[in-house]
């Protein structure tokens, strides 16, 4: 019998019922994860990239620049980029907040002794006092229409632009501050070494292909990157060797090339973490409420034994118990036979002592050997293989307990 499955062991179709609502869920978030990886994959790439022509790409004003003999050259090492700028030169920076310490302070050299013009595209927390220092970063705000309310002839021009994103404060001299937001400028322009400045543009979004023919984003983009004659569209990457120079300039000691799991983790994967663990021990102190002590009562009616004999019948069919079924029902009947032939309690259980009693019953003083062989099986035998012999099973037990008690 080693190795056979019992009765108590989960059929595939069982298997299947009890696991079907979880593989079910999961299967949804995977699917509802790919869609929204597969739709929103589109609207990231070649963000701010002068080469893309999605919607968030910046082909369009490349163009535009190109039709007003402005070269525009793609950089995505720091190298690259500071050995391009000079007095002639517009250098933007997408995304400042990537850079690391490091290269942030090449970075800012550079921009002190090139001449030129430097953009620098939503610089926030990370990035402005190392390469604009005196100026700091409120809370940023929505992009919207805002109307320049400011000196800067580019912006005069312009008109009313998408602008918004982070808001800039500070008390350097010779600067103009526009696109105010709540009273605090979402374009600052800070005067540099002479000859070069530095812009702060608060959002992308007047780059944007999307936003390029609305209102006077073209007009103020245009300016902003056209004063001079070369553009340098320098794209931060994980591949620019800088990113793991200088790591012992950070004040916390863990070089750039020393990062930890937890800083690669976005923020939001974590506050998300944080909100399902709070929702864990939540639902654990719901389902761990204490109702209070236990009180004995009194049942108002008698419980008969048919109830508790048809409980545990429901209980083995909804296990497909057959075998534990059908061993109560052999036991109990051996149990009420041996007392009748005259078999002591302690041997009922025995074939060698209980078979021959019952079969010199039913057939007087010399036992049917054939008839000791169907016994065997009917009190002794193997379990039932389905319901239906079972049932059987039950009703030949009847038949044969009569036969005794009748005999």
């Amino acid at each position: 019998m080693t190795g056979t499955p019992t009765s108590l062991a989960l059929t595939p179709r069982q298997v299947w019922k009890r696991a079907r609502g979880l593989l079910i869920a999961l299967t949804i978030l995977i699917v509802a994860g790919i869609l929204m990886a597969v739709l929103r994959s589109g609207d990231q790439h070649g963000r701010l990239d002068p080469r893309s022509a999605d919607r968030y790409g910046s082909r369009a004003v490349a163009e535009l620049l190109k039709g007003h003999g402005v070269t525009t050259r793609v950089v995505t090492t720091l190298d690259e980029a500071t050995t391009a700028a000079g007095p002639d030169t517009t250098l933007l920076v997408a995304a400042p907040d990537l850079l690391t310490d490091h290269q942030q302070a090449v970075l800012r050299d550079s921009m002190d002794t090139s001449g030129g013009r430097t953009v620098l595209v939503a610089a926030g927390h990370a990035s402005l006092e190392t390469l604009t220092p005196g100026v700091s970063a409120d809370t940023p705000a929505a992009t919207e229409a805002l109307a320049p309310q400011c000196s800067l002839p580019a912006a005069e021009r312009a008109g009313d632009a998408d602008m918004g994103g982070e808001r800039y404060v500070t008390e350097l001299p010779d600067t103009d501050a526009c696109y105010r937001s709540d009273g605090l400028p979402t374009l600052l322009r800070v005067q540099g070494p002479p000859g070069g400045d530095t812009v702060l543009l608060g959002a992308p979004d007047i780059l944007y292909n999307n936003r390029l023919d609305q209102r006077g984003n073209a007009s103020l983009a245009l300016q902003l990157l056209g004063s001079r004659t070369h553009l340098v569209w320098y794209l931060p990457s994980l591949s620019d060797p800088s990113a793991t120079e200088g790591g012992g300039d950070r004040e916390d000691g863990q070089g750039a090339g020393e990062t930890s799991f937890l800083t690669l983790i976005p923020s939001g994967w974590l506050w998300g973490t944080l909100q399902l663990a709070l929702a864990a021990v939540l639902a654990a102190i719901w389902r761990a409420r204490r109702l209070g002590p236990l009180v004995t009562e009194r049942l108002p009616v008698a419980i008969r034994a048919s109830e508790s004999t048809e409980g545990r019948a429901r209980l083995y069919r909804k296990a497909n118990a057959r075998d534990r079924a059908a061993t109560v029902l052999r036991t109990a009947t051996r149990t009420r036979l041996a007392p009748l032939l005259g078999v002591p309690p302690a041997q009922a259980h025995a074939p060698d002592a209980l078979l021959p009693a019952v079969s010199t019953r039913l057939t007087g003083t010399n036992p049917d050997a054939a008839r000791e062989t169907d016994l065997r099986t009917l009190l002794f035998g193997p379990a039932p293989t389905d319901d239906t012999a079972l049932i059987l099973l039950a009703d030949q037990l009847d038949a044969l307990e009569r036969e005794v008690r009748t005999s």
